[in-house]
């Protein structure tokens, strides 16, 4: 061995010595490597950072937005025209003319229609051109449809709806005093004002009676004409509210309003008459009179208690004294010695607790014994000031829905998390509701239920597919197969999750996700459609435990029901064992007999089925929008008056 390896040693050394002696010019144009490995370069590798794997940026589906109300700017009645036309025109009009035709046929003017009576002409046209001629320089400023109104009524029929013999006539005074009356219906009294024909004259102001007259007549046509058209749809457009409130406006032919004023002696029933005509805005109306009459609440419980038995804290005390306060009979009768004893206590003790309870249903909320905002709300109350509030942004709201809500229909009131059932007019049925996040609010809107779905799929709307869903997708294509979700191309054919390049789409990719049926399902044993195009309806929940809570905002939009089996037989017109029996048979869905109307609202003042009217927190901020929209209204209108 050792003889071999000093041999191998020798022959690399005279491998090496012989290369050594080719001569300076060979080893300067060829290295060792050169020469041991036959001329081929090996090239060196630098060593590259891998480029991190880039951040797939997915844009969220946004929710409705809240806006910054836009009021309509008031125009100036244009006299000049109305002038001119009147001025080109006959004196005797069409309609002076067709009054003469029906008090020919009519021997007694008290066998007419009773609301529609036409009176004799105040003087001609002739007299009440000479007055309106004196109004070029008058400015009255009305809303535009009001303006356009006025010209029309007048340019059509030159007379007085509201003079006679130069002065307020019977309809002037009827009308006045509806105007006057504005506050009771949550209305601003600064905004149909009208001044008084004989009034004295301002510094520099010379009284011309023509004038005085003409303008008192076209002031107070369009003051009520605001007011009706306030009365019959709210002053605030919901539509500008934000993108949750989701309403058809509803409209009044004004013309046609001031022809009819111009006929009828019964003033003030027309006027009135285009008031809601329901119990719940009776209730409220009644409400804001007796608020208004009361003085503020001497007892005022912080609105941020919370507590739980067991803990305490001074503002206990002041709540037991509010609920003494207000005990009837009945109450007093079960719990007057249990609340004497503790009167002055702080301390929330277990005993309590069905003293609480007790107090919470009497006060229309959750009867949980947790006493949070919405039972400090319920039972000891805001301010006087901030129910009045309440109670004239409710009214307000009242006029965007239908003046009767029908005799069976549905009523949803979202910021006090309940549903309720009507039939022939009366409450049937009512229960709580879990609705929609802050951030997934539930819309403001009204519709019709056309079907009950058993055993439904749900069909993940594309907000919750895209913010919820997608970036988990983005990194494991596979996660909507291992939780059983469905998902279809645009061709409806069914194709595997881990299949989808869910990166490729953004925001909008081009298939459909449900979840079949089944103890998991999001919609629980069924769902109650009212088709729409914001995807709310009423479904199960297999989240039973949400309404044990006192607060129940906690769904992406729609609403959660409490006893969906007995909505369900409500609507259906069906007892419960027939919904039960349904269940047992499968997925379908059957069809109501008729639509009922449902109403899909929010008010933080609303009344119970005794009339009651009961408080709530404002979960979703809206009075506060609503507010700010009615406080741009008054500030347009009232330096207009």
């Amino acid at each position: 061995m050792r003889l071999f390896a000093k041999r191998g040693l020798m022959a690399a050394t005279a491998v090496f010595s012989g290369m050594v002696l080719l001569g300076t010019q060979q080893a300067s144009a060829e290295t060792l490597f050169d020469r041991l490995f036959g001329g081929k370069r090996i090239k060196r590798v630098e060593q590259v950072e891998p480029e991190p794997p880039k951040k797939v940026v997915i844009a969220r589906v946004s929710s409705p937005q809240y806006y910054n109300y836009k009021v309509d700017p008031l125009v100036r009645v244009d006299f000049a025209a109305l002038i001119s036309k009147l001025e080109d025109g006959d004196a005797t009009t069409e309609r002076a003319a067709a009054r003469e035709v029906v008090l020919a046929s009519v021997s007694d003017p008290s066998e007419a229609a009773p609301a529609i009576i036409l009176p004799e002409v105040d003087g001609g046209a002739g007299k009440f051109a000479d007055a309106i001629s004196s109004l070029q320089a008058f400015d009255l400023m009305a809303e535009k449809e009001i303006a356009d109104a006025i010209l029309a009524h007048y340019g059509a029929d030159p007379d007085f709806i509201w003079v006679r013999d130069g002065k307020p006539n019977h309809r002037a005074e009827e009308a006045l005093a509806v105007l006057a009356e504005a506050p009771e219906h949550g209305l601003v009294a600064e905004e149909y004002l009208v001044p008084a024909i004989h009034r004295p004259a301002g510094e520099g102001e010379a009284i011309d009676p023509a004038l005085r007259l003409a303008q008192f007549e076209m002031t107070l046509s369009a003051r009520v004409l605001r007011y009706m058209r306030d009365a019959n749809g709210g002053r605030v457009d919901p539509n500008r509210i934000s993108g949750y409130h989701d309403f058809e406006l509803k409209t009044l032919d004004l013309g046609h309003v001031l022809d009819v004023l111009g006929d009828t002696f019964a003033v003030r029933t027309y006027m009135e008459a285009v008031h809601p005509e329901n119990g719940a805005y009776a209730a409220l109306k009644a409400e804001l009179a007796e608020l208004r009459s009361s003085q503020e609440k001497a007892i005022v419980v912080s609105p941020d208690l919370m507590l739980r038995a067991g803990q305490s804290s001074p503002e206990f005390t002041k709540l037991l004294k509010v609920i003494d306060r207000d005990a009837d009979e009945a109450f007093r009768a079960e719990f007057g010695e249990l609340l004497a004893a503790n009167i002055d206590t702080e301390t929330y003790s277990p005993e309590l607790v069905p003293l609480i309870k007790a107090a919470q249903k009497k006060a229309g909320v959750g009867a949980d014994g947790v006493i949070g905002p919405r039972t400090v709300g319920a039972i000891a109350g805001d301010s006087k000031a901030d129910r009045v509030e309440k109670v004239q942004v409710a009214m307000e709201q009242l006029r965007w829905l239908p003046s009767r809500f029908g005799d069976r229909h549905v009523f949803i009131n979202v910021a006090e998390f309940k549903a309720r059932y009507f039939e022939d007019g009366a409450e049937k049925l009512a229960m709580k509701t879990v609705v929609g996040q802050r951030g997934k609010q539930t819309n403001f809107f009204h519709d019709e239920i056309e079907y009950v779905e058993f055993h439904p799929y749900w069909g993940v709307p594309r907000s919750i597919l895209v913010n919820k869903y997608l970036p988990k997708l983005v990194n494991d294509p596979g996660y909507l197969d291992r939780i059983g979700y469905e998902v279809s191309d645009g061709s409806g054919r069914r194709v595997s999750s881990s299949s989808v390049n869910w990166a490729a789409y953004g925001s909008r990719p081009p298939f459909d996700v449900r979840q079949p049926p089944g103890p998991k399902n999001a919609l629980g044993e069924m769902k109650i459609m009212f088709p729409n195009k914001h995807a709310i309806y009423m479904h199960d929940t297999p989240e039973k435990y949400l309404f044990d809570r006192e607060s129940r905002a906690y769904s992406s939009g729609c609403v959660r029901l409490e006893d969906p089996r007995a909505m369900a037989a409500a609507v259906l017109s069906w007892d419960r064992d027939q919904v039960i029996d349904r269940l047992k048979s499968g997925r379908g869905k059957e069809e109501l007999t008729s639509k009922i109307p449902v109403y899909v609202s929010y008010f933080t003042a609303w009344p119970d089925s005794t009339g009651h009217v009961n408080y709530v927190p404002d979960v979703y901020d809206r009075d506060s929008y609503m507010l700010k929209a009615m406080s741009k209204i008054d500030e347009t209108r009232v330096p207009s008056t």
